[in-house]
């Protein structure tokens, strides 16, 4: 197998590759090197060379699984490097208006069919802008925007809040952090319950914080 460092991808598709393979591996700790590699759209060495450098960094461990096969898993550092590079993929993709107003819909809908008329948003952001564009198409009112490093105290009309609000006064929360989602994720669960705080797929956020066996989070 040819040595990693030859015709490497430049940094990136350096970043989006290990943000990929970080996600894979969160997504299904069973995962192949060879579906890693179709998913991600790379040459299977190039595949094993990335999952390597990751092990060497201390983001992903390795055991042994039945029938000679082996499971990975993502460490305490591999969830914040994971973090880091969907923060840093968010601020320089030119596709996240369009992702996120997609995304943000389909969660507004989702409150709408679920009965969840209230709803907050959880972080200060461009994310939070669109969702108060998106949401006039929906019988959802808006009641507050959380964000406790906040600079003002209005945004879109709404109310800018450092602290978590009385839960009775809102149905759901929406995740809008794009600097630190994984953050805001993990602080809004810990004030409203888990099942109402919902967050676009965009951000790849992990569920169950904390017990190493974390699930994609959308709210579904």
């Amino acid at each position: 197998m040819a040595k990693a460092d030859i015709n490497m991808p430049d940094h990136d598709n350096e970043s989006r590759i290990t943000l990929g393979l970080l996600n894979m591996v969160d997504d299904n700790s069973s995962t192949s090197q060879r579906s890693m590699a179709s998913g991600l759209g790379i040459a299977l060495g190039l595949a094993n060379a990335y999952l390597k450098r990751c092990v060497k960094k201390g983001l992903i461990k390795v055991s042994q699984a039945p029938a000679n096969r082996y499971a990975y898993y993502l460490t305490p550092q591999g969830f914040s490097e994971k973090s880091r590079l969907t923060a840093e993929y968010l601020k320089q993709s030119f596709n996240l208006f369009r992702h996120a107003r997609t995304e943000g819909c389909e969660l507004l809908g989702l409150c709408q069919t679920r009965g969840w008329n209230r709803v907050a948003l959880y972080g200060l952001s461009d994310l939070s802008e669109i969702m108060t564009l998106s949401v006039r198409d929906y019988a959802i009112e808006l009641v507050s925007i959380i964000d406790r490093d906040a600079y003002v105290t209005q945004f879109a009309g709404l109310p800018v809040l450092k602290a978590m609000p009385n839960p009775q006064d809102f149905d759901a929360i929406i995740i809008c952090d794009i600097t630190k989602p994984q953050t805001a994720y993990d602080e809004a669960c810990a004030g409203f319950p888990a099942e109402r705080v919902l967050a676009p797929q965009v951000l790849h956020i992990s569920r169950n914080a904390g017990n190493g066996e974390r699930k994609q989070g959308g709210g579904q």
